[in-house]
């Protein structure tokens, strides 16, 4: 008989085969001991209306950066008890009405379970009636009065209101030997609603408002205002916006000649206003957070080591150092995810809005949060500093 040798060795390895176990089987009893991969987690939706472009564009770029950077840390370290964070932007191009659709959208398309923004007071107010239909809450980084004095259980701020700031800077030009100002405002929610605190406080400061005028968003000619202003014989002029209109004044001013002191609020604390305004800004007085320059935070103190911690990562990754919008962002997310750290799985937006506001202590980038039942600000003076330009940069005034 002839054998097929070729057919024999076909056999003996398909033998062979048989008897090797399986590869990812163990021998005991064939289980699998390959490692499987870890529980993929839904992620947790925050909604994000910023004003990426319109004359708060400034304010807005540095909140849209800041929001990317931190989500990125906080997804690598494992995200909210295992669920990532998505933020989901909306650009509401410094417009009510923008802001409002964006809302909607991000409540009924994007499933979103909060919601920062706007960056501008009157988008932020505009947006309260879809916060409130959703009853989900909603972090603003917008500093008028009205956002958190007109109080809604579900708004909650992160930067110092005008009711904080502008005391603070009256009683700072008062000490300066002023008692006669001009005002100038923009016509928008900001300034409006700053306008109206400073006639409010001026007289309890023992200053008289000699003048007092408005522009527009978009304006670019404010002469007209500013040789009212000058007529009425003002000592100082205390500016009221966060819109990039506030280089125009600043340079509106120094055409005309005028050598009176020009003050701001914490709507201008950005580098933008600098590079705008040029040889104008020279002077240029404001009150705001500590952010603009470290050495405010007391060193060595909790407070400092989280402010040049951010300021180092956002210079680093964006080449340019952090501003107090940035800040506010910050903030903004930090207080969300700290609350959703202290839920349950399955949280619901009602619980999540209680955890905030239980926020106590929180050290943020603007200051130490401290949110009640009544009061959904948290801020106080102690947060609060004077800067003034020299040479194009900022300085601690004096």
């Amino acid at each position: 008989m002839i054998v097929n040798t070729r057919k024999v060795l076909i056999l003996f390895l398909a033998a062979l085969l048989l008897a090797v176990p399986l590869v990812g089987c163990s021998s005991d009893g064939g289980k699998d001991t390959s490692e499987k991969p870890a529980e993929v987690k839904d992620p947790y939706r925050i909604g994000a209306v910023l004003s990426e472009t319109g004359t708060y564009a400034g304010l807005g770029a540095p909140e849209r950066n800041t929001l990317e950077m931190e989500v990125a840390k906080i997804n690598d370290a494992g995200g909210v008890n295992g669920h990532p964070i998505e933020i989901v932007f909306e650009d509401d191009a410094t417009d009510p009405d923008t802001a409002v659709a964006a809302t909607t959208r991000l409540i009924d398309k994007e499933g979103v379970m909060a919601i920062i923004g706007a960056t501008g007071t009157g988008a932020t107010m505009a947006m309260r009636q879809e916060i409130d239909r959703a009853g989900i809450p909603q972090l603003s980084p917008a500093g008028g009065t009205a956002v958190t004095a007109s109080f809604d259980p579900l708004v909650f701020q992160t930067p110092w209101s005008n009711s904080l700031v502008v005391p603070f800077e009256l009683a700072y030009i008062k000490k300066q030997g002023i008692t006669k100002i001009g005002l100038i405002a923009d016509s928008g929610g900001f300034g409006k609603d700053g306008a109206g605190v400073v006639k409010e406080k001026v007289a309890g400061a023992g200053i008289t408002i000699v003048a007092e005028e408005a522009f527009n968003a978009g304006d670019t000619d404010m002469s007209a205002q500013l040789t009212k202003i000058k007529a009425a014989g003002a000592e100082a002029v205390l500016m009221v916006t966060a819109g990039k209109e506030a280089a125009t004044v600043a340079k509106n001013m120094m055409d005309l000649g005028m050598t009176v002191p020009l003050f701001g609020t914490h709507g201008n604390a950005r580098t933008e206003f600098i590079e705008g305004a040029g040889a104008g800004a020279e002077g240029f007085r404001f009150a705001a957070g500590k952010i603009l320059l470290p050495e405010s935070y007391d060193s060595g103190s909790e407070s400092y080591k989280v402010a040049t911690e951010f300021i180092d990562e956002y210079s680093a990754q964006f080449d340019k150092a952090p501003d107090t919008f940035a800040g506010h962002a910050y903030d903004a997310l930090h207080i969300i995810i700290n609350a959703m750290m202290t839920l349950d799985e399955g949280f619901t937006p009602a619980e999540l809005r209680d955890a905030i506001e239980a926020t106590d202590g929180f050290v943020g980038i603007g200051g130490v949060f401290t949110y009640s039942a009544t009061d959904h600000n948290g801020m106080t003076e102690d947060d609060l500093v004077m800067y003034q330009v020299t040479d194009g940069k900022w300085v601690l005034a004096k």
